[in-house]
């Protein structure tokens, strides 16, 4: 970092935004993958919906049990070895879920990827903190979450390129990618060889402190870090201590009401990310091709709606120098929105009525990603890692239950009930962050 003042500050925080955002659409891409790989999957071996479930649901429950460390980790020894690590480890798992040969060893392998990815986006949300001031942070968790949505509308035309072959046309470069089809073994092959070599990026780019990066000038570190009343820029809010207050954690009300509010959006959110394909093809009737490039469009409003969310949740902030407002009022709006949406979708007869609210339900849901990771790091302190961590496992159990339930309430062609109930949610979720949840009461303490 260069040491003498400089009257514009440098744009070092945004290039980490950058590798943080390619991270997180890598993450989503390897979740997706198998949804789009489903229908090849399930004829080949013969899985039922309740089998596919299951094996959707294995990465979900590791995932889930696995934030808490995983967060921890990279309060305790910074990010950029941790996530260089653990993006290196999932990435293998991805590849060699193209070896599974029954149900067993997709179940297996799926967990062992979940263990992997949990650390990612409470790490991400720890190197965050440090290198964004809070008037920021809705927008970087929105931006990064919209990169992650767009892996995942991006993970059905590539599985699909990958599998069945054909030309791809790039824009903008005029030129064309002719593919031949490789099957759906290849596709995770593929998504696997992505991750190696965003972690051997992020490993020579990044670094823990902003003040130890050579990208970063002082008036930069000054805006993220702000000046104290001697002309000092403040320090940065790094973890002294080794072992997390637990007790204070677990007895807080914030912390619990945040888990289950996290808990009712992800539980949705998983519906999008599992079952989607699947369900319009077999439900809405679409082939294959058309009910994987039409599952996209969804998760394409997720991407606007994670950056319309992160933009609102700081715009009001500012504006009202009120967390409160503005951190639950866009998160209300979301899961309002998309309770509202996603109940005609299961209701109507025109198939592409029903694509229409499902897109529309799932920008909506995605409006409350700014908000809902702004909250750790706003109640957080040096535990931002780790509360975000806590808010991520609970959110993922409801992952994890989501696709099993569907599964279940889908037998018999009775695909209306598992929107309903999701629906429901949603609605309990938007109480909960309106009487419950309070950005402004610290969980930990600086």
């Amino acid at each position: 970092m260069a040491e003498p003042a400089q009257a514009r500050p440098s744009k070092g925080r945004w290039y980490i935004l950058v590798i943080i955002g390619v991270m997180y659409l890598i993450t989503y891409l390897d979740r997706v993958n198998i949804s789009t790989a489903a229908p090849q999957i399930s004829k080949e071996f013969g899985f039922s919906n309740v089998t596919m479930g299951f094996i959707f649901s294995a990465f979900v429950w590791a995932y889930a049990a696995f934030q808490v460390p995983g967060g921890w980790l990279s309060d305790r020894f910074g990010a950029r070895g941790v996530l260089a690590t653990i993006v290196a480890y999932w990435s293998l798992m991805t590849a060699a879920t193209g070896a599974a040969f029954n149900a067993t060893s997709f179940i297996v392998l799926r967990f062992l990827f979940g263990v992997g990815e949990a650390g990612a986006f409470p790490g991400a949300t720890r190197a965050m903190q440090l290198w964004y001031p809070r008037s920021e942070r809705g927008f970087v968790q929105g931006i990064t979450h919209s990169a992650s949505r767009a892996g995942a509308a991006l993970a059905p035309p590539i599985v699909l390129l990958i599998m069945l072959g054909g030309q791809l046309d790039v824009p903008f470069f005029n030129f064309s990618i002719s593919m031949p089809a490789l099957g759906w073994r290849s596709a995770f092959l593929i998504c696997g060889l992505f991750g190696l070599l965003w972690s051997l990026w992020w490993g020579l780019s990044y670094r823990n402190l902003p003040e130890d990066h050579a990208m970063v000038n002082r008036a930069e570190l000054e805006a993220i870090r702000g000046v104290g009343p001697d002309g000092k820029i403040n320090p940065p809010p790094v973890a002294e201590q080794t072992r997390v207050p637990w007790g204070t954690l677990l007895r807080s009300p914030n912390m619990w009401a945040i888990m289950l509010a996290y808990f009712t959006y992800v539980y949705c959110l998983w519906i999008f990310l599992t079952w989607l394909t699947k369900y319009l093809i077999d439900v809405r009737h679409f082939t294959l091709l058309k009910g994987g490039l039409l599952a996209s469009l969804p998760l394409w409003a997720g991407v606007i709606g994670d950056t319309v969310g992160g933009l609102a949740t700081d715009w009001l902030l500012r504006r009202t120098g009120n967390p409160k407002l503005a951190r639950s009022s866009v998160a209300i709006t979301g899961l309002l929105g998309c309770a509202v949406f996603i109940v005609p979708a299961a209701l109507t007869g025109d198939p592409y009525v029903a694509v229409a609210c499902l897109t529309a339900s799932m920008f909506f849901l995605e409006c409350t990603i700014g908000p809902a990771w702004a909250v750790p790091m706003d109640t957080g302190g040096k535990y931002s890692g780790t509360v975000s961590g806590m808010m991520n496992m609970a959110g993922n159990f409801g992952g994890a239950l989501s696709p099993i339930v569907f599964g279940y309430l889908a037998v018999g062609d009775r695909w209306e009930a598992p929107f309903i109930v999701a629906a429901v949610l949603l609605v309990i979720g938007a109480g909960i962050w309106a009487f419950w949840i309070d950005p402004t009461k610290a969980i930990l303490k600086d």
